[in-house]
């Protein structure tokens, strides 16, 4: 049995509400609301950014793993917001929280499903026998130049999963990935914000290889919706994981726990992961859960987990992924927001 052994979350206490982005450019808020299906979205606070995100995350997976921090053979961090362009955040990251430095470290990067890949490959390590713990972080501070689409839904955050062969909370029953080359959502080099390709964002994109991804993964595990407690999409906004799902055959109830975004916004890397975070927070010995992601670019990266009688033991050990959601929070204007977000300069 292998599988996640430890696993946290973590999103900043800033808020914006759609309706005060809405305000400033003019729009229907109701619409945007309505379309989107966003309430609000995290805003990293202006001391945070990727690195602290992935710490915060891995501080609690480690509270749920009670292990020797350097008994971690491999750490990984997928964003596509790294801080520095040379210099890796992993790095930063195993000092701050003891590991090493008998490390392998790597940054990953894949659009929105740079944690998952992490996830992946931290998770093949294990299974491989190469080494007995690999940590994969999803985190990120994602960018939506002013006034477009994505201001409403790019925001902060990040879950962190560590995976090992002993006390498991949640064992890994089947993976599958499912990858093209689709230009729908892209960035250059020096480009502060990305660009979309408007009409190939949903269907030739984020729907091909998420159903793409789940159809295969259903398949190879002989398994139908039905069969699961609970799922979790990427969520670029609050209908497109909702269709997907329905599409598969799940129910809105079985993905309702995973469905963060409304309260978060899109998280990019971030996404899914807090969303499995979420799940496991609640979920109980035997539920099987299913989980793909999707990064623009394309591709997708599916995993069923089915929780064992340990994961009970481990939920009341480090915050929850709501209670961060729900609990304590700061709301931002407009141009607080765009400050915090270095769109503009900030003298105190």
């Amino acid at each position: 049995m292998v599988g996640i052994v430890g696993f946290g979350s973590y999103v900043p206490s800033y808020r914006i509400k759609a309706q005060t982005i809405a305000a400033q450019w003019g729009d229907d808020a109701a619409a945007i609301e309505r379309g989107l299906m966003l309430k609000e979205k995290t805003v990293p606070g202006r001391d945070e950014d990727t690195i602290t995100i992935a710490i915060a995350a891995a501080k609690n997976a480690l509270k749920r793993a009670r292990i020797d921090p350097k008994l971690i053979g491999a750490v990984y961090i997928g964003s596509e917001s790294h801080p520095y362009a040379v210099k890796p955040s992993g790095t930063v990251l195993i000092d701050a929280l003891g590991i090493g430095p008998d490390v392998h470290v790597a940054d990953f990067e894949f659009a929105c499903k740079a944690g998952s890949e992490a996830m992946f490959v931290a998770y093949s390590h294990v299974k491989s026998g190469n080494m007995d713990y690999a940590m994969g972080i999803g985190a990120d501070t994602s960018q939506g130049a002013p006034g477009d689409a994505l201001e409403y839904s790019a925001s902060a955050g990040g879950a962190a999963f560590i995976f090992g062969a002993k006390d498991v909370l949640a064992d890994v029953k089947f993976t599958h990935s499912y990858t093209s080359d689709t230009a729908d959502f892209w960035r250059r080099e020096y480009q502060h914000y990305p660009r979309h390709g408007g009409r190939f964002t949903g269907e030739p994109a984020y729907f091909k290889h998420v159903l793409g991804c789940g159809e295969r993964l259903l398949e190879k595990s002989g398994m139908k919706a039905q069969d699961f407690a609970f799922a979790v999409f990427h969520m670029p906004n609050g209908k497109f994981p909702l269709k997907a799902g329905n599409t598969l055959g799940f129910t809105n109830e079985q993905m309702e726990q995973g469905w963060v975004v409304n309260l978060m916004g899109n998280t990019y890397s971030g996404s899914s992961p807090t969303g499995l975070a979420a799940i496991l927070d609640v979920a109980k010995p035997g539920d099987k859960i299913f989980m793909v992601s999707f990064g623009s670019g394309a591709g997708s990266d599916g995993f069923i987990f089915e929780a064992t009688d340990k994961i009970t033991e481990t939920q009341d050990l480090a915050s929850k992924t709501r209670d961060l959601l729900t609990g304590k929070k700061f709301y931002l204007d407009y141009g607080h927001y765009v400050a915090y977000r270095r769109k503009i300069l900030f003298n105190e």
